[in-house]
């Protein structure tokens, strides 16, 4: 049993009441208590009923728990109507922590069907083949890889997709570098080709546009040469451009990314789907051609604040126009006219494909029912766009939603250790200015002070092992610092912070796993779970058995809210519940084998729980740390 069974039969019971009562049937919620004096769970069901009653919400709930005592069934000890007029219930402890444990130790425990095997795309990522990652990136790899985790665990049928826009501007700027900017095409020995094609070749060319303006013009035709595809321009863009996709994965692989599919830009362009989508806009009047004013020769989006260039009079497609029968493609809403081949395997096994105009006579499916765009705030009001053109074609309400999020700072002491002047503040990082943190050197710092921490705390550990324990901490620290905020605020994220074993962090929740590993470890065998909970009965005790018991809920609420905070808050809460609980709690050295046992179980339980929640956030928990 988890609190839903505990919620699910009071909801049930107070309906019948209810009936019985001769009052009218309302949708009441029935939650988590607010405070503990309140018991476990409460129920609004009075003030619902006091209109059409015409009574106080206190008399309605007094009348209920009156006839609830009578029967209090299963899962409930005691009922009460609180002055406010809510409805208050405490559970049945003895047998909640035992159902519990025992359920808890079943591997799909957490599990929520709320999928129903539906289809569903997320699409994340999506960072231009022209530079690294760096740590404002990660929020959006991060956002997305744990919303689909999530959205497995409530079972949809999920399939990750990953936009690579081969044939835009960026892509067009270091083409410019290589071929008008003096850069050669490899790297300095020891530097990643996509740290380099940002760091060097990128940020040094547009700083020179604007001392040689024709480098500007240059990069037009370029641009132009990309799109249309057979060009030795295009030959050599998409050499460049999967030459830094191939580095950019190695970064997301590194932290625990995988994805189902690769959709090329200049594949989407060249194909029909973009003569499809562009002939069915001018068909249904969406779009128009310009005869006059600032976009004359364009085809433009009528909107109410301002027009919205689709494309150019130089007959080149801005990145909306491309992005539109992206979105209809993975609706099912337009022929797929690709093929596919398998482009790698990744680190968990997954096959990873990629989209093909090649006739490779493999055809799949990466289509979905419903579709969710990680992309960051910035690009709210072309989403906006995207939707509406979508809902026009006829898609289903709501079956194309955008997952905005804010942006990452740095906070001015992780700038100043990267050599950073901020003047004391915090910075927002841009690709262009060369202002930024490359994702890999953030994960190799926070991997050296991790390993040193984790040798001084290890002795006995080797070094392959401490390397390992390293690198799962310094991982665990990034994902966690990117998903715990709401996706409305600005994150700053803080190295020193982020690595606390204090505190909202994630080394200290993984560090909680490895306190119970300690635990299980010493008392030297495996716990007996057929047994009776009843001496379980420390609030410390019930208290960790029923966070243990939210762990549906939790995904359940997360699902439906698009929330990895959920997930991250809960991961936390369960650790601060198990540490009170083992700051004040003997397990070891209990009175009894038989108590010795039991919270050995309650122990083992907390661990697979956890271990389970934080795999949603893409988080190892190590033994040893």
């Amino acid at each position: 049993m988890t609190l839903r069974l505990l919620f699910a039969e009071i909801r049930s019971n107070v309906k019948k009441i209810c009936d019985n009562l001769g009052y009218q049937q309302a949708e009441f919620d029935v939650s988590e208590a607010s405070r503990p004096e309140f018991g476990d769970v409460s129920c609004n069901v009075g003030f619902l009923l006091a209109k059409s009653l015409k009574k106080r919400p206190f008399e309605i709930a007094k009348s209920i728990a009156n006839e609830y005592n009578k029967d209090k069934g299963k899962f409930v000890t005691e009922v009460s109507a609180h002055s406010s007029g809510y409805l208050n219930f405490v559970a049945n402890y003895p047998l909640l922590t035992q159902s519990v444990i025992q359920s808890s130790i079943q591997e799909n425990y957490g599990q929520i069907d709320i999928g129903k095997n539906s289809k569903i795309v997320v699409e994340h990522t999506s960072v231009n083949p022209n530079k690294a990652l760096h740590v404002g990136h990660v929020r959006n790899i991060i956002i997305g890889d744990t919303i689909s985790r999530i959205l497995q665990k409530a079972c949809y049928d999920v399939r990750v997709l990953n936009y690579v826009d081969d044939s835009g501007l960026q892509v067009a700027d270091i083409i410019v570098g290589f071929r008008y900017g003096g850069f050669s095409r490899e790297p300095p020995k020891g530097q990643k080709f996509d740290h380099y094609c940002g760091d060097v070749v990128y940020v040094n060319t547009t700083e020179r546009y604007e001392n040689d303006p024709t480098l500007a013009t240059k990069r037009s035709l370029i641009l132009k040469e990309l799109e249309e595809g057979k060009s030795e321009t295009a030959k050599f863009g998409d050499e460049i451009t999967r030459h830094v996709l191939e580095e950019q994965l190695k970064t997301c692989w590194r932290l625990g990314v995988t994805y189902d599919c690769l959709n090329f830009e200049s594949q989407i362009v060249r194909s029909n789907l973009w003569k499809n989508v562009f002939d069915k806009m001018k068909s249904m009047g969406i779009i128009e051609l310009e005869k006059e004013g600032k976009n004359v020769g364009c085809w433009v989006i009528k909107a109410e604040s301002d027009d919205k260039v689709l494309v150019r009079s130089d007959g080149t497609a801005t990145y909306i126009a491309k992005d539109i029968p992206y979105a209809a493609w993975k609706l099912g809403i337009l022929d797929d006219p690709f093929y596919y081949k398998q482009y790698s395997t990744q680190r968990d096994g997954r096959v990873l494909w990629e989209t093909t105009l090649e006739n490779t006579e493999t055809k799949l499916n990466f289509t979905g029912d419903a579709v969710i765009t990680v992309i960051d705030s910035r690009q709210s009001r072309l989403q906006n766009i995207i939707t509406k053109i979508i809902s026009d074609f006829k898609a289903k309400e709501g079956s194309y939603f955008h997952l905005g999020y804010e942006s990452v700072t740095l906070s001015a002491e992780t700038a100043k250790t990267l050599n950073l002047d901020t003047g004391g503040k915090s910075v927002q990082m841009s690709g262009r200015k060369g202002i930024y943190v490359n994702a890999d050197y953030v994960l190799d710092i926070l991997g050296v002070k991790t390993y040193e921490e984790a040798k001084k705390r290890n002795p006995d550990l080797n070094e392959v092992k401490l390397v390992q324990i390293s690198e799962q901490v310094a991982i665990g620290a990034l994902r966690y610092s990117m998903i715990k905020q709401d996706l409305d605020k600005i994150i700053t994220f803080d190295m020193t912070e982020s690595l606390s074993l204090e505190g909202d962090t994630g080394p200290y929740i993984q560090y909680s796993y490895a306190r119970a590993m300690r635990i299980l470890e010493k008392g030297g065998k495996t716990p007996s779970f057929g047994v009776s909970f009843s001496d379980l009965n420390t609030s410390y005790e019930t208290i960790l058995a029923k966070m243990i018991g939210k762990f549906d809920i939790q995904v359940e609420d997360a699902a439906k809210n698009l929330s990895p905070k959920i997930i991250a808050r809960y991961c936390y809460d369960l650790a601060v519940a198990f540490n009170t609980f083992y700051e004040h709690v003997k397990v070891l050295t209990a009175e009894s084998e038989a108590l010795v046992n039991a919270r050995l179980c309650l122990v083992y339980s907390f661990k697979e729980t956890l271990d389970k929640a934080l795999s949603l956030l893409g988080i190892d928990a190590p033994e040893r740390m």
